[in-house]
């Protein structure tokens, strides 16, 4: 009988993908395409819970199917990450579009980003202390001492790696396993390695122009290659986004977020204002933040449902490059660095809030304005470091509160919510990376003005 249901739901879940399809076909923009596969993601994720119940072997055995949609667009996006982030970058050197010093360009990506992750610790904390947040308010469940535990052990593994070997780590030492992805560090290894090619072609092209221009029509032929392989997988986007945002929905325990629901207000209240934040700073810069929201919003969607900011790199860069005006080489080193290097959300907010929550429980004071400086403080320098450790929220977490010496079991508690905060926590990491790079483009006059200013595209998936 459960298999039938199992087949019934697929069927429902083929009807729906059909009419994104249809929709696709009546050339509705993709903008459109993806908030309508997010709503009905949504409900039918709703429907699926409502009826079987979030437990259920036919709920279960059914996200199997649908994984096949939404997780393996997911990896098809990953699949492309390396080779484009490699190509972009090189593409950027033949075609001479980084023209200022690529330190400064690197220097001010990971200025901003660090720095904005300082201001997202400061919103966290000012949260926290808003909503009266403490850790001894939630109740501790098999599942969260579990978690504890898990965190205790993990937390042994990463104390024992200094901050400069750490960075050391993002130093590539066989590039052919960095472009498998295998290291952590590895998206930042192939941005290195691919700026040491693109600074060898400059010095060729000095001396021998014509093998240097041979190489180049080499470069752009595998860059216009891969970027019609982003095209053809980037159309898959609204199937991915329906299919995943149903598994989310229906397999949330809701009774736990109700128990916690007053971090997960918190917690999005603070996200907000960071994005806020983002979209303030690119104001000052003399551009219009409206028009920076109408143009990352699909973006943003993506991100938020997948919860994967290397998932999302294709897209993020796309729309720096095509909706945003920013150059192919600065897209390339704010998306990479953005993945692993001052996450607003997951190494700004998070940890910070965690901090205040658990302080009181071995007696400090988490109004004392020390106390405060160290977690922005802190927070900001692991922002840079969790780069070294595998990035995320959990390493975050895991190295602020070793430094202020604080119980790392407690950051378990939250487990239940994990899923529905790093939604928000990840799109507002590709906001600040996509920010990043606006601003540093303005900074260095590298922005296309007239194609920032321009109308979103309605289909910026199938531009190559």
């Amino acid at each position: 009988m459960n298999t039938l249901f199992v087949i019934i739901n697929i069927i429902i879940l083929l009807g729906l993908l059909y009419g994104l399809y249809m929709m696709q076909r009546k050339h509705v923009s993709f903008s459109k395409r993806v908030f309508s596969a997010l709503i009905v993601g949504i409900i039918f994720g709703l429907g699926l819970q409502f009826t079987y119940g979030s437990g259920s072997e036919i709920i279960s055995s059914s996200m199997e199917w649908f994984n096949i949609v939404g997780v393996g667009y997911v990896r098809l996006l990953q699949m492309i990450v390396m080779p484009l982030v490699f190509i972009s970058i090189l593409t950027a050197f033949t075609k001479l579009t980084l023209k200022s010093n690529i330190g400064k360009i690197s220097g001010l990506i990971i200025g901003i980003l660090i720095g904005t992750t300082a201001i997202a610790a400061a919103i966290g904390i000012g949260t926290t202390m808003a909503f009266n947040l403490e850790a001894i308010q939630i109740e501790q469940g098999d599942a969260e001492v579990a978690r504890g535990e898990a965190l205790e052990s993990r937390a042994t593994e990463v104390a024992t790696k200094s901050f400069p070997q750490q960075m050391l780590d993002l130093i590539p030492s066989n590039i052919f396993l960095d472009f498998t992805g295998a290291r952590s560090t590895s998206t930042i290894a192939v941005v290195i390695f691919a700026a040491i090619v693109g600074m060898a072609y400059l010095g060729v092209r000095r001396k021998n122009e014509e093998q240097a221009d041979f190489f180049a029509k080499i470069v752009d032929t595998f860059y216009t290659i891969i970027m019609r392989v982003v095209t053809l997988i980037l159309r898959l986007t609204p199937f991915g986004v329906l299919a995943l945002m149903t598994r989310v929905t229906a397999t949330s325990d809701y009774a736990a977020i109700a128990k916690l629901g007053k971090f997960v207000l918190a917690s999005y209240v603070a996200l907000i204002i960071m994005f806020i934040i983002h979209l303030i700073l690119i104001s000052l810069s003399g551009l219009n933040p409206i028009t920076y929201v109408k143009k990352v919003i699909p973006v943003l969607t993506f991100a938020f449902t997948s919860r994967s900011s290397a998932a999302t790199l294709p897209l993020n860069i796309k729309a720096q490059t095509k909706e945003l005006g920013v150059s192919d080489g600065v897209a390339n080193f704010a998306g990479s660095f953005g993945l692993s290097i001052g996450q607003n959300g997951c190494a700004g907010i998070y940890p910070a809030m965690l901090a205040v929550m658990i302080a009181p429980t071995v007696g400090i004071n988490p109004l004392d304005p020390s106390f405060l400086f160290m977690v922005i403080v802190i927070v900001a320098i692991s922002s840079f470091g969790v780069a070294g450790v595998g990035g995320g929220a959990t390493f975050a977490a895991i190295l602020v509160l070793s430094a202020l010496d604080l119980p790392i079991a407690l950051a378990g508690l939250l487990i239940s919510v994990e899923p529905l905060i790093d939604m928000g926590r990840t799109a507002l990491n590709v906001s600040g990376s996509m920010t990043a790079g606006v601003l540093t483009s303005k900074a260095t006059n590298d922005l296309d003005k007239d194609v920032y200013n321009s109308e979103p595209s309605t289909d910026f998936e199938l531009e190559v």
